[in-house]
């Protein structure tokens, strides 16, 4: 990954994380709950406006990696005064988020997920319209790789587009195939281009996954797209929103069945700078599709109930609306705390596998 890369995702990433940050903004205050501070980015403060009607901190800060939402209240379970008016019973002042109903925090924590489905989901629609869908035609860019096929151990990668076979000029995605199906068994020169420069390789087609007597190299064209009407991509923008939540979900119940089978699956932010990066090379369809994933990925990350998450902080406010009564907020803090400590040893965890895959070369795709 080049340094350009590196600060694409990142900028993509705290855009992501700031809209997520103002799914809260949003909800609470139409809760009536006062934003005390509304920042972009960590660290130390560059920028900052407070705006005289609201009282709310507008903040650039110095580390643009995503944001924060700070309510009046949010954190005010740790703070001593406030804990001995829980403890007593004392009412909070009605614009603090410990006053409000159960219901009014749970939509205030929920916010900002949905933010990010509905991020997903105008990213995807968006595309669609300016760019189109993929159409059943394929290009001559390599998108996908099987492993242990030819154009794998010839060193060809996702990004790479097809130039020429056995000297005859291929511009024609579906010329391309016909010509590799056509040569089973027999070497074909192929000249590819990477990065403006053109690579040559000797490889030979051999039978694919189906078995079929037709050659295969092993890769998957990267299809072409075609423009359709607004009906169309909402309901195509809908379909792979859909089926990227459902997959995710179903991902992550194997992950708690068969933590084995499926750990290496599960990619963290070192690998979603990867796949951003790769995206890049495919054009913008591509690179948007990537951007929704990731969005969505942050929206369901933020539901799971794991401490110190979105979640985790709704499971609290759920108990509470069962039980009719608050948790103990010392005990809630513990549970957080402990939690997020356990969030850094799976994150570490998940690094660890992105490092591996980078290292050995396998793609996202």
């Amino acid at each position: 990954m080049t340094a350009a890369q590196i600060v694409v995702f990142l900028v993509l990433l705290s855009v992501l994380v700031v809209l997520h940050e103002y799914g809260h903004f949003f909800a609470a205050r139409r809760n009536g709950v006062r934003v005390t501070d509304f920042a972009v980015g960590f660290g130390p403060t560059i920028l900052r406006w407070t705006s005289p009607r609201s009282g709310t901190n507008y903040r650039l800060n110095l580390l643009p990696m995503g944001g924060y939402c700070q309510m009046k209240g949010e954190d005010g379970k740790s703070e001593a005064e406030q804990q001995r008016e829980f403890r007593t019973g004392e009412t909070f002042e009605h614009d603090n988020f410990q006053a409000k109903r159960p219901w009014q925090r749970l939509a205030i924590i929920g916010a900002g997920p949905v933010s990010n489905f509905i991020t997903a989901l105008v990213i995807l629609f968006v595309s669609a319209v300016a760019f189109g869908v993929p159409s059943d035609a394929p290009t001559t860019m390599i998108y996908q790789l099987l492993p242990n096929y030819p154009a794998q151990r010839a060193g060809m990668l996702p990004g790479d587009r097809i130039v020429s076979i056995d000297g005859k000029t291929i511009s024609d995605g579906n010329i391309l195939v016909d010509t590799i199906n056509r040569s089973l068994g027999k070497p074909i020169r192929v000249v590819y281009e990477r990065n403006g420069r053109d690579r040559t390789v000797t490889v030979t087609p051999i039978v694919g996954p189906d078995g079929k007597q037709v050659g295969h190299l092993g890769f998957q064209p990267l299809p072409a797209m075609q423009r359709v009407g607004v009906g169309t991509a909402a309901a195509y923008s809908w379909d792979q929103f859909s089926t990227v939540v459902t997959r995710t979900f179903g991902l992550l119940g194997s992950l708690v069945r068969h933590p084995s089978s499926v750990a290496g699956q599960i990619t963290g932010p070192i690998g979603m700078a990867r796949a951003t990066a790769q995206a890049e090379q495919f054009g913008p369809p591509v690179f948007l599709f990537v951007a929704a994933m990731i969005s969505i990925s942050l929206g369901i990350i933020n539901l799971l109930p794991i401490p110190a998450m979105d979640g985790g902080r709704a499971v609290f406010i759920i108990v509470e609306m069962l039980r009719g009564r608050p948790v103990d907020p010392e005990k809630e803090a513990l549970v957080h705390v402990g939690g997020f400590a356990v969030l850094i040893v799976l994150m570490l965890a998940v690094s660890y596998h992105d490092v591996a895959a980078a290292i050995a070369g396998r793609s996202v795709f």
